[in-house]
């Protein structure tokens, strides 16, 4: 008899290595993508409200299903509008970004109490200033806020975060964001539909878990020696040199991870939630009362989750938008 070949690949991707806790629960953008053409917003944020399923017409030349109907699994997030607070710009200095000045609308929304104290006296921004300084400039940022009022979400306490400003010129860039300032942008400004993105979110939350959930590990069998447990890696490392690396699987934390899915299509950009609201809302969400996207396929987080969008940082150059083409969503 021949001898028997075992196949046994490592569980569990050492890519996401260390696996700790998000340091916050508002996702963070580790980098934007550039673009060249006309000034625009590089990203947006919206509340994940949960999943249903699409029927729309196959729109990739060369796919068997090319110009048929297929069903897909989409994810709804409410969009409500953001309002831009305040421009933060930044200098390049020794390779890295360090912020030079900031400018805060006069017209700041009284939620932003619950996250900061506001000055009792905001004096109007100085525009001049920040035009003197153009030739330091490196990169202009919006602080924009959420408002969750406008939204299903049931909360009060906004969340504070930045947004970059790309294409044109500098001047072009920091003209745009005065324009903007103390106003509210919609999603609908900011993507298209049938365009790609990404999304940035923190997952949901496990708890400390072994390492069978935690990496896939195999559960010895009843012939295997496992007196001491048979949900365990059989070694953790050699008796000489003595020692446990980080390759080998371990229990710890599972979920509450950030994580970056990239290329998600955007099928649909719905101005009212009536459009696709069920009845009694949905679950541990409730109802849609604002702008809301359809993105194709899954999104990190559960429900009433931050997820932030941005644009696409991987696909390929004058990648053609395609207009989606939907015949039914399921309420």
């Amino acid at each position: 008899m021949g001898r028997r070949k075992y196949s046994a690949p490592r569980r569990g991707s050492l890519a996401f290595a260390p696996r700790v806790r998000a340091k916050s629960i508002i996702p963070r953008v580790r980098s934007w993508p550039s673009v060249e053409g006309t000034v625009r917003i590089m990203g947006f944020a919206g509340y994940k409200v949960g999943m249903t399923h699409v029927c729309v017409i196959e729109d990739r030349p060369g796919t068997p299903m090319f110009g048929k109907e297929v069903i897909k699994a989409v994810t709804i997030l409410e969009t409500p509008p953001l309002f831009v607070a305040g421009i933060r710009v930044y200098s390049k200095k020794y390779g890295a970004l360090r912020s030079l000045t900031e400018l805060w609308s006069d017209k700041i929304p009284k939620s932003l109490e619950r996250v900061f104290t506001l000055p009792e006296n905001m004096e109007p921004p100085s525009i001049n200033e920040l035009y003197s300084k153009l030739d330091e400039i490196s990169e202009i940022r919006l602080i924009t806020c959420t408002q969750p009022n406008k939204a299903g979400v049931g909360k009060k306490k906004p969340e504070v975060f930045e947004i970059k400003i790309d294409g044109g010129t500098l001047k072009e860039q920091l003209d745009f964001a005065f324009k903007l300032l103390g106003s509210e942008i919609n999603v609908a400004d900011v993507f298209k539909e049938g365009q790609y993105v990404d999304v940035i979110s923190v997952t949901k939350g496990k708890g400390f878990q072994g390492v069978v959930k935690r990496f896939g590990v195999k559960v010895l069998g009843r012939w295997h020696k496992h007196r001491k447990g048979s949900r365990k890696v059989g070694s953790i490392g050699p008796g000489t040199p003595s020692g446990v690396m980080w390759t080998v699987p371990r229990p710890g934390q599972m979920g509450f991870h950030l994580r970056t899915e990239f290329n998600k299509r955007i099928l649909k950009i719905g101005k009212s939630g009536e459009e696709i609201n069920v009845k009694g809302g949905f679950c541990h969400y409730g109802l849609v009362k604002s702008n809301y996207i359809l993105i194709e396929g899954s999104v990190p987080g559960p429900p009433k989750r931050l997820v932030k969008i941005r644009h696409a940082i991987r696909m390929p150059e004058n990648y053609p938008i395609r207009q989606p083409r939907l015949v039914y969503i399921k309420r």
